[in-house]
């Protein structure tokens, strides 16, 4: 009879737990359903305001509000902080959608519109959802994971392709020299999915690259 008790109090936790995530995908899309076009933008939560890579993330959030971009951000420190500071700034939406960790991840002060989320893969959908393009900054094993998502997505047709740049061609060209050298060669994937990829470190030609595709 115990057994059974805490059987059906797990059960009873789960089905809980499946109304707290649809209420944040409620949330999700009622508060981001009017953004507008928008970018998200990846990057280490642990890079620092002194780093050039700060400096430089700033600026293409701004230019991106500039010419009429939201930004999204996962809401934490280092360049999540930098892109949202750069489209605060700038006078354009700065989206922080944080996530409440036990460590490490504080939301920044720079959003003007922010959301919680207790979920990842909730969070993660909305940063897909209401992005035309990515752009990777520098970052660690949170940056790959969601860099790597949307290359599966788009490389299975799941979402619209749209653009996917990678900032920083000394820091993302050992990662590229690998899926040629390995990917490709072995046949893990095929040399058009190479495409789904685009390396730029110029933030006036990032903004371009991603005004050509999308029409505001």
């Amino acid at each position: 009879m115990e057994k059974q008790y805490v059987i059906d109090e797990f059960q009873q936790g789960e089905s809980w737990r499946l109304f707290r995530i649809i209420g944040e995908f409620v949330q999700g899309v009622e508060t981001l359903n009017d953004v507008g076009p928008a970018v998200s933008i990846f990057g280490s939560a642990r890079m620092t305001p002194d780093d050039p890579v700060y400096t430089k993330t700033v600026r293409i959030a701004s230019l991106f509000a500039k010419n009429g971009f939201g930004v999204l951000t996962g809401g934490g420190g280092g360049i999540m902080e930098a892109a949202n500071k750069g489209a605060v700034e700038a006078g354009g939406k700065s989206v922080g959608l944080n996530i409440m960790l036990p460590f490490e991840q504080q939301p920044n002060p720079y959003a003007n519109i922010r959301l919680d989320f207790r979920y990842f893969f909730v969070r993660k959908v909305m940063l897909v959802k209401y992005a035309k393009a990515y752009i990777i900054m520098p970052g660690g094993y949170g940056t790959l994971d969601e860099l790597f998502e949307a290359v599966t997505l788009i490389q299975t047709r799941r979402i619209k392709p749209f653009p996917l740049i990678l900032v920083g061609s000394d820091f993302w060209g050992g990662l590229m020299d690998w899926v040629k050298d390995r990917l490709i060669k072995d046949g893990r994937i095929s040399a058009d999915d190479l495409d789904i990829l685009q390396v730029i470190d110029d933030p006036e030609e990032i903004v371009r690259t991603v005004k050509k595709f999308v029409i505001l």
